[in-house]
C-alpha cells in the first residue's frame, strides 16, 4: 500500500529541510538544498566528505538515507537511517525515513519504528495511519482499529482505508461502528454499486436488515445483479418476508447459475422452513451444472438428513469429502499446504527438514502424517507406514492433539482397523466436539463394523455442524466483501 507516500514527502521535507538546514552557507544547508531540489546524486556526492569529517552526526546519516531513498536504493537508505538511529535512537527524521521504507514494503518491522515515533509524538496522525495499515496487514485488528480511529481525518476521503478499518471492526464484531465507517465511505461515492453492497452486507451482520434493504433499494430496480439479490434475500428473510427472500434467491440463481453459494443459501433457507424436498430440487439443479462442487453435496446431504434419508445423506457426505480432500487437511497442515501453494510434495519436504532438527515435535509429526495421508499410498507402502508411525507418535507425545487423532483414524480406516479408527474419532471428539472430520470418520468406522444404530444421530450432528460452518462461511464472505476494496485504487 502507498496511501501515505505524499504525506511522507511533506513530513520529511518539513523535518530534514528545516530553516536551519536551508542555509546554503554551511554543508548541511547545501546538502539540504540539493535534497529539496531532488538532486539526489549531488547530495550523495556532498555527503561523502561531510560524513568523513563528522561520522557521528546523525543528521548526515539521515540525509544520506533520504538521498538513497530518493534515488531508489532502499537498502542503502535503510542502512543509513539505522546508522543514524544507532548514534541517536530518538532522531525523528531517521525513524520516519526507516519507517516509510518498511511501510512501503508492507514489512512488519515498520511497526516498532512507528511505535517509537508515537512515543515521541503521540499525536502524529500520519504515524497512526501507517501503523493502522501495517497492523491490519498483519491481521492485528484490535491494534489496527485503535490507530485507524486516531488517524480518522487522514482516511476521511480514502475508501480503501475506510474499508480496511471497517473490516477490522467487523472482525471484532463491532458491527455498528463498522456501519458508521462504511456510511462515510458511501457518502464519497453514493452511486457506487459495490459501496452499497458492502454497507448492506455489514448492516445485515449488525442485525439491521431493514437498513440493508434501504441501502439496496436503488439497486433492486430493473437490472439487479446476483450479489444484490443474494444480500436482499438474506435481509428479507431476516425481516420474515420469506416469499420475497425465496423469489430474490431464485432470480439470483437464474442470473448466476454457476454460483455455488446461491444454491447453498437456498438449501439453508429451505431447511429453515422445513421445505427439504424443494431445497433438494434446487440443489440438484446446481449439481447438474457443478457436479464437482463439494459444498452442494454437503448441502443436499444436510437436507436428506432432515428427511431421515440417511443412506442418501451418507452418500452425499462421502462424495463431498472425496471431492474436497482439504476438508480433512487440518490446522497446521492446511497452513503449510497453503504456504506451499497446495504443493504437498514441497510441504512434505519442508516439514521433514524441520523434523530432522526436532524429531519429537508432535505438531510436525502430525503434519507429516497428514500430508502423507493425502498421497493415496496403500497400507503396504513405506509412505503409508511412515504416516501411521508419525501419527501414532504424535498422539503418544501429545494426547490432546485432536487433529492428529483424526488423521490416525483416517489411516486406521484405510488399514481396515475400524475399531481402532472409531476409538480415535471418539477421543478426537472429546477434545473438539465440533470436529466434522472426526464425526464423518466415526460414521465410516461404525458402518464398516456393522454398528449402525448410532449413525443416524451422527449424521444429524454432522448436518448441524455443516449448517453452522455455512453460516460462518457467510460471515467470512461478508468480511471478504469489505476487504476486496481495502486496497488502493
Amino acid at each position: 500500500m502507498r496511501l501515505f507516500r505524499r504525506t511522507r514527502i511533506v513530513l520529511l521535507s518539513g523535518l530534514l529541510l528545516s530553516p536551519a538546514f536551508s542555509q546554503t552557507t554551511d554543508p548541511l544547508g547545501v546538502i539540504g538544498s540539493a535534497l529539496h531540489e531532488k538532486e539526489y546524486t549531488r547530495a550523495l556526492e556532498l555527503l561523502r566528505p561531510a560524513l568523513e569529517r563528522s561520522p557521528s552526526d546523525p543528521r548526515l546519516w539521515a540525509m544520506q538515507g533520504t538521498a538513497y531513498a530518493g534515488s531508489g536504493n532502499t537498502q542503502e537508505a535503510l542502512a543509513s537511517f539505522h546508522k543514524a538511529l544507532h548514534i541517536s535512537p530518538d532522531y525523528l527524521p531517521a525513524l520516519q525515513g526507516a519507517a516509510q521504507i518498511e511501510y512501503d514494503r508492507a514489512d512488519p518491522a515498520g511497526i516498532s519504528l512507528l511505535e517509537h515515533i508515537l512515543r515521541l509524538r503521540p499525536g502524529d496522525t500520519t504515524a497512526h495511519g501507517m501503523l493502522a495499515v501495517l497492523e491490519y496487514q498483519q491481521g492485528n485488528c484490535a491494534a489496527a482499529s485503535t490507530h485507524f480511529e486516531s488517524a480518522a481525518p487522514l482516511f476521511a476521503s480514502r475508501p480503501p482505508a475506510l474499508h480496511a478499518w471497517a473490516a477490522c471492526l467487523a472482525r471484532m464484531q463491532q458491527y455498528d461502528k463498522a456501519v458508521s465507517v462504511l456510511q462515510q465511505s458511501l457518502s464519497l461515492h453514493p452511486d457506487d454499486r459495490h459501496e452499497c453492497q458492502v454497507l448492506a452486507s455489514v448492516e445485515i451482520l449488525a442485525k439491521h436488515p431493514q437498513d440493508a434493504l434501504n441501502v439496496l433499494s436503488p439497486l433492486l430496480g430493473d437490472n439487479p445483479d446476483s450479489l444484490t439479490l443474494e444480500l436482499a434475500s438474506d435481509a428479507w428473510e431476516r425481516t420474515h418476508d420469506t416469499d420475497k427472500a425465496v423469489d430474490a434467491l431464485r432470480q439470483a440463481i437464474l442470473l448466476d447459475p454457476q454460483n455455488v453459494s446461491l444454491y447453498v443459501d437456498f438449501a439453508t433457507l429451505a431447511a429453515r422452513h422445513l421445505s427439504f424436498q424443494v431445497g433438494i430440487g434446487v440443489v440438484d439443479d446446481g449439481i447438474v451444472l457443478q457436479p464437482k462442487a463439494a459444498p452442494l453435496y454437503f448441502a443436499r446431504g444436510m437436507l436428506y438428513v432432515q428427511l431421515g434419508n440417511y443412506d442418501k445423506a451418507q452418500s452425499d457426505f462421502e462424495t463431498a469429502y472425496q471431492l474436497d480432500p482439504a476438508q480433512s487437511l487440518t490446522l497446521a497442515a492446511q497452513g503449510l499446504a497453503a504456504a506451499q501453494q497446495n504443493d504437498l510434495a514441497r510441504a512434505l519436504t519442508a516439514v521433514q527438514k524441520q523434523l530432522a532438527r526436532t524429531p519429537s515435535d508432535p505438531i510436525l509429526l502430525y503434519v507429516e502424517a497428514d500430508v502423507l495421508s493425502h498421497q493415496s499410498a496403500g497400507p503396504a507402502t513405506p509412505e503409508f507406514q511412515l504416516a501411521l508411525h508419525s501419527a501414532e507418535r504424535a498422539v503418544a507425545l501429545r494426547p490432546t492433539l485432536g487433529p492428529a487423532r483424526s488423521v490416525l483414524a483416517k489411516l486406521y480406516l484405510q488399514a481396515g482397523r475400524y475399531q481402532d479408527a472409531a476409538l480415535q474419532c471418539r477421543k478426537a471428539l472429546e477434545i473438539d466436539p465440533d470436529d466434522q472430520t472426526a464425526v464423518y470418520r466415526l460414521i465410516q468406522a461404525l458402518r464398516n463394523t456393522g454398528q449402525k444404530g448410532e449413525i443416524p444421530d451422527l449424521l444429524k450432528r454432522l448436518a448441524q455442524l455443516r449448517q453452522q460452518a455455512t453460516q460462518n462461511d457467510r460471515a467470512q464472505y461478508r468480511y471478504s466483501l469489505i476487504e476486496d476494496t481495502a486496497q488502493p485504487r
